[in-house]
């Protein structure tokens, strides 16, 4: 059975940092696209970062470019987002999500076109 574990989220400090990672199981996600998504309380779901199969081609939110890095290591099946000077408003639950793109170099921005998602790590940024 497929599984996505995040890990790394935590209470941070108004511009530290925090490195998320998600742990992908039961099949190989290698030729898939991977993206990390985020959902503050009372508030929808939101795009944070994507990556393609190969992890050649990144795609940002505006409001995590240049603060936010998506990466990836397919001989560990892992995704990771490096995030730096947080924000109290980066605070959220963060998911990764994974979706089948046949090697393509496809990035996905849609939630509902990723079919594996992972249960989610808290991170809170005080002020």
């Amino acid at each position: 059975q497929e599984q996505l574990v995040e890990s790394g989220g935590g209470l941070v400090q108004a511009g530290g940092s925090l490195r998320l990672s998600c742990a992908a199981s039961g099949r190989t996600f290698s030729s898939y696209a991977l993206g990390w998504f985020r959902q503050a309380p009372g508030r929808e779901r939101e795009f944070v970062a994507g990556i393609s199969w190969s992890g050649a081609t990144t795609y940002y939110a505006d409001s995590v470019k240049g603060r936010f890095t998506i990466s990836r290591d397919n001989a560990k099946n892992t995704v990771y987002l490096q995030m730096n000077s947080l924000k109290p408003e980066d605070t959220a639950v963060y998911y990764c999500a994974a979706a089948e793109t046949y090697y393509s170099a496809r990035i996905i921005t849609l939630g509902y076109d990723y079919p594996y998602w992972g249960q989610g790590t808290q991170v809170t940024v005080s002020s």
